[in-house]
């Protein structure tokens, strides 16, 4: 099994990083592979609503110049998905961001490659707005029907300047149980291959307010 980790911070080795390294940890104990991209430093242009994923039905966003296409492939073909973000004036960093709408939309729009995959959100904080952040990156998951383990507490952790989260006790210890719950639960799913039927799938309903 594998899974993709996503981090949203522009600093490689910050607190972000540490956080899905923390959850990868326990993956990876429990034979689990995990592959980390990092795009917080990269320029990705966020989705402008053209339409186009949808028409050409190619798993392509049409916007060029970046890897986006390259790793909704990579995020497709994974067992499980983490994303991690760091928060500005309580909310997810804006790459990251660019990156979610333009990746989750292309997946929704091309058969919901997404589906049934098990994700998760961490967030890094120097003190206030993890939990909107946390939540902004929960709605992909959420919106995408993907299966969503916990912790024992929201997945944030605290600290400022790179490795201060690691004296952040109670967030390590989120991070660590979040990992052994989607190890766990990415076992279940794949146990269960075979002996448990899949929910079918349906066609999305689309209901507009102003007619």
């Amino acid at each position: 099994m594998k899974v993709v980790a996503i981090n949203g911070s522009p600093h490689k080795n910050g607190n972000t990083a540490f956080a899905i390294e923390t959850v990868a940890n326990e993956l990876r104990a429990n034979g689990i592979e995990v592959e980390v991209l990092h795009i917080g430093k990269d320029t990705i242009r966020g989705c402008t609503a053209c339409g186009g994923c949808g028409r050409n039905k190619n798993e392509k966003c049409v916007l060029p110049g970046d890897h986006v296409n390259e790793y909704i492939q990579k995020m497709k073909e994974a067992d499980g998905i983490i994303l991690g973000s760091p928060t500005y004036y309580s909310a997810l960093a804006g790459t990251m961001k660019s990156f979610l709408d333009r990746a989750f939309y292309v997946a929704g729009s091309n058969g919901n490659l997404f589906r049934h995959k098990v994700g998760v959100s961490v967030v890094a904080v120097r003190r206030s707005g993890g939990i909107p952040t946390f939540q902004q990156l929960s709605q992909y998951l959420n919106y995408s029907e993907m299966i969503i383990p916990t912790s024992n507490y929201w997945n944030v952790i605290h600290g400022a300047a790179p490795g201060e989260a690691q004296q952040d006790e109670e967030g390590v210890q989120i991070m660590r149980i979040l990992g052994r719950n989607m190890a766990w639960a990415l076992k279940l799913v794949e146990n269960g291959k075979g002996s448990v039927d899949e929910p079918q799938a349906e066609h999305k309903i689309f209901t507009n307010f102003i007619r």
